[in-house]
């Protein structure tokens, strides 16, 4: 309708499409004049003078901009739940929110002041306060979930406790013994099924595989690679454990700072609430990689490799999350603390005559013990300090008495 006077002639705010404003001179189609920077990351859109929108990256088009803009930061961030288009897309640098406000000056002066606060046609309200807050701190995103899940995110703080779960799977004992499990693809799983086996391995996939961007960083220190490592090489059974850390909202920098192995067995239900509850912290998700004695790693030195569970789009809510692989960063502790030390002691007398304690003093390969092995793995993860060296040497004279 056209700019009137009467109440009933008012275009709406919810009524300005992109197709308006180009109808009326405010926008001009071109490539490249569309933009959005969210979580770091920079999209560049073409506009056409039909009002779409066509991501130059993908060639994708979309009708609105909330469609781009939902589109391209869930690829940033999976949780997003809208994407503000008006109020974060930008026109040649500036917020096509701004070109609608001007159209409306110029059009409809007398517009009712309520009507400034409606969406465009077709789409979600906006958000303009949340969106000037990510757009001027890169934003905020969940606290992931790194084959666990999450402590609440306290939003007061710009830096607060996160928590992690760890988990390792595969018997070592002789190589001919363990029946190795073979991961399945994602695309097989189909949607949730209580018949499915839940201990089913599914191989995990690279953002860059499915055109996505990490939406945080990872940094792990030395220690607890160390610790969770030296867990792990313990026993033929599965181990699990909780890791600790600072998530930074400002550098979306999840730092996990310490491990908390748990000394329980996973088939006893008693203990393991009990566990559960001490670090009042969540269960974690089925054990992937197999560890220290996976088949497919001859080497000494353990492969240690993070992964996050990504939450199905909410259109469709009963399919399985996808396991993504996570790239992290570590960092090298200038020393073992003594709450390491301590933990490793404690790993060594809970496993202390048990059935599928390793016996170190065996051959693992043609040339070396399992000891061997184990000291090998940690050798890299091990600070340059050597004050500790002597107190190791204790733990691993007691792994070969109680094997």
């Amino acid at each position: 309708k056209a700019a009137g006077g009467s109440r009933g002639a008012v275009l709406t705010r919810r009524g300005i499409t992109l197709r308006v404003l180009l109808r009326d001179g405010l926008l001009e189609p071109a490539r490249g004049v569309l933009s959005i920077y969210y979580l770091g990351k920079k999209f560049v859109g073409d506009l056409g003078a039909d009002g779409t929108i066509t991501w130059q990256e993908t060639g994708q088009v979309f009708n609105s901009p909330s469609a781009w803009a939902t589109h391209c930061k869930r690829l940033v961030n999976p949780a997003k739940k809208s994407g503000c288009g008006w109020a974060s897309v930008r026109y040649k640098g500036q917020k096509l929110d701004q070109y609608k406000a001007a159209w409306l000056r110029k059009h409809q002066p007398n517009a009712p002041p309520a009507e400034e606060s409606l969406a465009s046609e077709g789409e979600e309200e906006e958000m303009p306060e949340e969106e000037e807050e990510e757009a001027t701190r890169e934003g905020r995103a969940p606290v992931p979930e790194l084959v666990a899940a999450k402590k609440t995110e306290e939003r007061s703080k710009k830096q607060h406790d996160g928590a992690l779960c760890f988990a390792d799977h595969g018997p070592p004992g002789k190589r001919l013994e363990s029946k190795p499990r073979v991961p399945v693809r994602y695309c097989t799983l189909g949607t949730r099924d209580s018949a499915r086996n839940p201990q089913t391995l599914v191989e995990v996939t690279s953002f860059a595989a499915i055109n996505k961007f990490q939406p945080f960083n990872v940094a792990i220190s030395s220690n607890v690679l160390l610790l969770l490592d030296f867990h792990s090489h313990l026993t033929r059974s599965e181990v699990v454990g909780y890791l600790g850390g600072r998530w930074d909202t400002n550098t979306q920098l999840l730092t996990v700072l310490r491990a908390f192995p748990c000394r329980t067995r996973l088939g006893d239900a008693e203990a393991a609430g009990a566990v559960e509850e001490e670090p009042h912290l969540c269960h974690l998700s089925p054990p992937h990689p197999p560890g220290p004695y996976y088949h497919g790693n001859p080497g000494v030195e353990s492969k240690i490799a993070p992964f996050w569970v990504m939450p199905p789009p909410e259109q469709r809510p009963n399919d399985y999350g996808i396991p993504m692989d996570v790239e992290v960063a570590y960092i090298q502790d200038g020393f073992l603390t003594n709450d390491v030390l301590q933990e490793m002691t404690l790993l060594v007398e809970f496993y202390k005559g048990a059935p599928d304690l390793v016996k170190f003093q065996e051959l693992w390969s043609q040339d070396q013990t399992y000891l061997d092995k184990l000291k090998g793995s940690l050798a890299s993860r091990t600070p340059k300090d050597q004050s500790f060296t002597h107190i190791l040497e204790q733990i691993y004279s007691l792994l070969k008495l109680s094997s």
